[in-house]
C-alpha cells in the first residue's frame, strides 16, 4: 500500500502525519528522521488495527501543488 504523508517543517523540528490513518504521526529534528519514523508509525498503526480486529483504511488521500502569483 502507498499512503500519502504530509511533512511539515517547524521552527525547530519536522512533523509528519498520514491523513488516511488518524493519529498516525511522527516528529523529529530532521526531515530524513521524520520520514523514517513515520514509516515505522504506519507499520505500527496498521499492525495495531489488525490486532484489534479493525479494518485497515485503504489509501485514498491525494495531494496537488497549486501555483499562484505572489501578492
Amino acid at each position: 500500500m502507498r499512503y500519502m504523508v504530509v511533512v511539515e517543517r517547524g521552527k525547530k523540528s519536522w512533523g509528519a502525519h498520514v491523513p488516511d490513518l488518524p493519529g498516525c504521526v511522527a516528529v523529529s529534528e530532521t526531515r530524513d528522521a521524520v520520514l523514517r519514523l513515520i514509516r515505522e508509525a504506519i507499520d505500527f498503526h496498521i499492525e495495531s488495527l489488525k490486532q484489534d480486529g479493525l479494518s485497515v483504511p485503504p489509501p485514498s488521500s491525494e495531494s496537488e501543488f497549486v501555483e499562484i502569483s505572489a501578492a
